[in-house]
């Protein structure tokens, strides 16, 4: 079964990694601390020093954003990876 989750755009990006350079720049910037903030290895480290409000507070903010950003079709494809769902 081919993996679910792809973290490519880390591994072949190679532009500029600044924040407040541009849109275009920050919106890759972003992608690029993202992917590597989730990488398993870096998250076995840190989660485990993290307080529980750390953890709820970022657990409520990146479910806000998705909520805020996605639909509902949108968060079950991208996000949960069920195939074929529609709403």
């Amino acid at each position: 079964m081919a993996p679910k989750h792809s973290h490519r755009f880390v591994e072949e990006y190679d532009g500029m990694v600044a924040f407040g350079f541009s849109r275009d720049v920050d919106e890759k910037t972003l992608m690029v601390y993202l992917q590597k903030f989730s990488d398993d290895a870096l998250l076995k480290v840190l989660i485990p020093r993290l307080s529980n409000s750390e953890m709820e507070t970022l657990f409520e903010l990146l479910s806000d954003l998705m909520r805020k950003h996605l639909s509902d079709n949108e968060y079950h494809t991208h996000f949960l990876k069920e195939e074929g769902h529609s709403h």
